[in-house]
């Protein structure tokens, strides 16, 4: 079972969600717990990223094997979240 960590900016982007897209998405977030890379998870091309869909917002976040660690990066809309490393 891996370790999930949120960044602060991560956790600052949760709390300006609506309610319901903020419980889908932890939800999706908690289970990465079990399965760091479900199906539907897309390694992104710069980095050791990954990202994961909700609707119109993504989840980035990575993955560290050899201490089980999930680290939370950045929530965003589909349309702000893939700019220069998250503004």
């Amino acid at each position: 079972m891996y370790e999930i960590i949120w960044s602060a900016r991560a956790y600052r982007d949760l709390k300006k969600l609506p309610p319901d897209v903020a419980g889908r998405i932890l939800n999706q977030v908690d289970s990465l717990a079990l399965n760091p890379r479900p199906p539907g998870a897309i390694k992104l091309t710069v980095g050791d990223e990954y990202r994961l869909r909700c609707s119109d917002y993504r989840t980035i976040y990575s993955v560290q094997d050899g201490v089980r660690k999930v680290i939370i990066e950045h929530i965003g809309h589909r349309a702000d979240v893939y700019g220069r490393r998250y503004r």
